[in-house]
């Protein structure tokens, strides 16, 4: 028996010996489910990598609100029936990632926190909605849930003085845009902007939290660490060559749903091969174009995409796998 399994092994017989190691566990696997990962240590590696990107952003608000977020949505999942899906933390990731999204973009009120908790809450019952109504498809909820549910906070703050934001962006119209030629794409910005696009699937724009998550990534899944480096670099490379705006591309804005796409086809929903590589590289290049084409539909209404262009890519490009698809993963 190899370290890793002995180490595993010892885990999950400290998470089986009461029921707070447990939900703690399970917590852990949610904040992991994020990027489709179903390892305890993975979890914790990602909840480091946020603490370390929020503080060095100065907005801590962010770290604390995904743990609450997370804690608040696993708790939530308690009282579904599918206690195979509480287990392996599904239920957590959505309320992971509004818990982490809200504090981003509104200031840290007390009513913010008061939205963070019940929009984890939201998020479950949306998990379960959502999953029911694509069951006939076998298409899982995905990120979804998380976007509906802070897309519609967040839109709610513009009526309430309680609710102030701090970094929305400003509403306007839609315009072509034009910028300056893309510099070469193999220098020291480039390299970074693999990283960030990587800690982007958390709203982070930090180097040392997209190292980490791919060293979680690896924890788990060597497949799922190389899908993610490789879709974030075919990201970068498609979003330079459409002429994207340079400091959206350098700061990981048009990889993160990218990484996303390219885990989940690559590694998550099929097994890798040659063929699934090919599929998983038109699905990345097109979540760009989606990521392209939602920025300019939402800046009238002044929120962001959050991951909805992966959560649109994905769902076309998984219905043709809805036959092979892994049982655990459908309509979750």
């Amino acid at each position: 028996m190899n370290p890793s399994s002995v180490i595993t092994a010892k885990w999950n017989h400290v998470a089986d010996s009461n029921s707070v190691t447990k939900f703690i566990d399970v917590t852990l696997r949610g904040c992991a489910q994020v990027m489709f990962q179903n390892n305890p240590l993975t979890g914790l590696i990602f909840f480091i990598a946020i603490f370390i990107a929020a503080f060095a952003e100065g907005n801590p608000a962010a770290a604390f609100g995904c743990v609450l977020g997370t804690v608040v949505a696993t708790f939530t999942g308690l009282f579904s029936r599918d206690r195979t899906s509480w287990l392996s933390g599904l239920y957590g990731y959505n309320g992971c990632l509004v818990g982490v999204a809200l504090p981003t973009f509104l200031a840290a009120t007390p009513q913010l926190w008061g939205c963070i908790v019940i929009g984890s809450v939201v998020s479950v019952i949306a998990t379960v909605s959502i999953a029911d109504v694509l069951k006939t498809w076998k298409v899982a909820a995905l990120t979804a849930p998380f976007v509906l549910t802070t897309w519609v906070i967040l839109l709610a703050s513009y009526a309430f003085s309680g609710l102030p934001t701090s970094s929305l962006p400003a509403p306007a119209l839609p315009h072509s845009f034009t910028d300056a030629a893309a510099e070469g794409l193999f220098h020291a910005r480039g390299v970074m902007a693999v990283f960030n696009g990587i800690s982007e699937v958390y709203l982070f724009s930090s180097v040392t939290a997209g190292v980490l998550f791919v060293i979680g990534l690896a924890v788990a899944s060597r497949w799922a660490a190389i899908f993610a480096v490789g879709g974030s670099i075919l990201a970068l490379i498609t979003a330079a060559l459409l002429g994207a705006n340079t400091t959206s591309i350098e700061t990981g804005l048009y990889a993160f749903s990218a990484v996303l796409t390219a885990i989940a086809l690559g590694s998550t929903f099929n097994k890798p091969s040659w063929r699934v590589l090919s599929y998983t590289f038109i699905g990345v290049i097109f979540t760009v174009l989606v990521q392209g084409a939602m920025n300019t539909l939402l800046v009238p209404v002044g929120i962001p995409t959050l991951t909805m262009p992966f959560v649109l890519a994905s769902w076309l490009f998984l219905v043709p796998n809805k036959d092979i698809m892994p049982s655990h993963r459908r309509g979750q």
